[in-house]
Formats: C-alpha cells, sequence, structure tokens
C-alpha cells in the first residue's frame, strides 16, 4: 500500500469532499504517514474553492485507532530514548487537530467502528459527527499507564467536565447512543442510514454560501476562547462586516422577495 492508499480523496459535484482513511490493518491509525496526509489533505481542502463541505470516514471495522503504538514504540530506541521523536508525533498530531478547526470548511466526521484516544480526538476535533449506533468511542490512555493529554483537549471542548473526566479516568468504552447525549457526536444512527444521514447534513450545509461558512467557523472558535465583553465586541464586528459582504446583501434581498438567493461566495 503507498502512502496515497491510506487516505482515499473523492469530490462530487456539490463539492463535498469525502477523505477515507483506508489504512485498514492497522485500524486507521494515527501513524506518521497518517498524520502527514490528513495535514496535507486539509490544507488543501481548505484553499480549493470547488471544496465546500468536508466528510472524513474511514473504511473497516474500526474509524481510527488512535496513535500508532508499535510506531511509537521503536521510537524508544533513539539514544534521548524517544523524547524527541514523541514530540515530534505530538505536534504533528496537534497540527493537524487545530488544522482541523482552522479549515475554513465544515468537516463532519462520519463514524463507523471505534474511535479511541487520538482517534475520538479526530472525532471531537471535527467540526460536526454523525455516528453509526453500533460505534464506541473511549480515551483508554490510563489502561496503559499513559493519560490521554492531548485527545483531552478536544474533548473537553466538546462535553461536560464531568463527562469527559469519566471517559479520561476509567477509559470505559462510550456508546454511540451516550455520545449522542453528551454531546461527542451529533446523532447515532443506523448502519445502514450512515452516509445517507451524514450527506444529508453535508449537502445542506453546501449549498450555503462558503464565505457565510467560513466568517461562522471562524468566529464561533474564536469567541469561544473569549470573556463575554470581548466575545461580544468581536462578534459585533465580524456581524458589521459580515452585513457588508455581497452574499449578505443578496441573501437578505432574496429572503424580501421570497426568491432563492444566487451566492457568489464572497
Amino acid at each position: 500500500m503507498t502512502t496515497s492508499d491510506i487516505l482515499l480523496r473523492d469530490l462530487d459535484a456539490n463539492g463535498i469532499l469525502r477523505l477515507t482513511l483506508n489504512d485498514v490493518g492497522r485500524r486507521n491509525a494515527l501513524s506518521e504517514a497518517m498524520l502527514a496526509e490528513l495535514g496535507t489533505a486539509f490544507a488543501d481542502a481548505g484553499s480549493d474553492a470547488a471544496v465546500r463541505v468536508i466528510i472524513l470516514a474511514a473504511n473497516g471495522p474500526a474509524f481510527c485507532a488512535g496513535h500508532d503504538l508499535k510506531e511509537m514504540t521503536a521510537g524508544r530506541s533513539h539514544d534521548d530514548g524517544g523524547k524527541a521523536y514523541f514530540a515530534k508525533v505530538m505536534s504533528l498530531c496537534s497540527g493537524v487537530m487545530q488544522g482541523i478547526v482552522n479549515c475554513p470548511k465544515p468537516v463532519i466526521a462520519e463514524v463507523t467502528g471505534v474511535a479511541t484516544a487520538a482517534g475520538c480526538q479526530l472525532v471531537a476535533s471535527c467540526d460536526l459527527a454523525i455516528a453509526a449506533d453500533t460505534a464506541q468511542f473511549s480515551t483508554p490512555g490510563v489502561h496503559i499507564g499513559l493519560f490521554c493529554s492531548t485527545p483531552m483537549v478536544a474533548l473537553s471542548r466538546n462535553v461536560a467536565d464531568k463527562h469527559a473526566m469519566e471517559m479520561l479516568l476509567t477509559g470505559d468504552m462510550t456508546s454511540a447512543a451516550r455520545a449522542a447525549e453528551i454531546g461527542l457526536v451529533n446523532r447515532a444512527v443506523d448502519p445502514q442510514m450512515l452516509q445517507d444521514a451524514t450527506m444529508e447534513m453535508a449537502r445542506k450545509i453546501a449549498s450555503k454560501s462558503s464565505m457565510t461558512l467560513a466568517t461562522g467557523k471562524r468566529a464561533y472558535y474564536a469567541q469561544r476562547e473569549m470573556t463575554l465583553v470581548n466575545a461580544y465586541d468581536y462578534a459585533s464586528g465580524v456581524m458589521v462586516d459580515n452585513m457588508l459582504a455581497r452574499d449578505a446583501e443578496e441573501g437578505i434581498g432574496a429572503f424580501i422577495a421570497k426568491r432563492t438567493p444566487q451566492w457568489q461566495d464572497a
């Protein structure tokens, strides 16, 4: 299997890009090669005007098993016991997760099977997630003496503290239904309906102005880190700039005239 085969790319006529993790033999682990492929794919998609929405899916029984522990263990053979190598991998992984958040295109995780450790982090980093009701999630690092500290960052920004800490401290599997209850995924559906449900959401989002979506996604993540006062000041400025945009003028005009807006994505 070549490097490019571990992450498949398919762009449809609606501007929906499907990225499919395809390293089935390694349970779609976030190896160095997979992280590099993902980083490049999200960067490319972010700058491609033809891409309007991204779906992150996976082949095989596992959505993503997290870091490749065999690869990580091999790093211990270095003179420093693996410290520099571990730092490199964690930086690469953190860059991918932040790349998803910073990508101007909405990203939807389509989750089958299990998503564990950094695989759970991958789901939590996406803007939206729909899971098969047979999917499971966990941050199981405590079972092997390695607290899931980086997955914690994304997890804690998706679910309430008590729920996040329960997953992190016990390492137990969380069902798709429970993941939907606590906000880790948007909904859990019959496995046979998963792709249809994801595509329905993707098409709905893809029909909007990409300028508006990019503005909103950027503003959402920026204001979340601010105080209430600063968040309102910032969001008010974003609204003013958005009101001056061509698509906002068109969209409001179309609403008043009761017609379909013609987006120029500007």
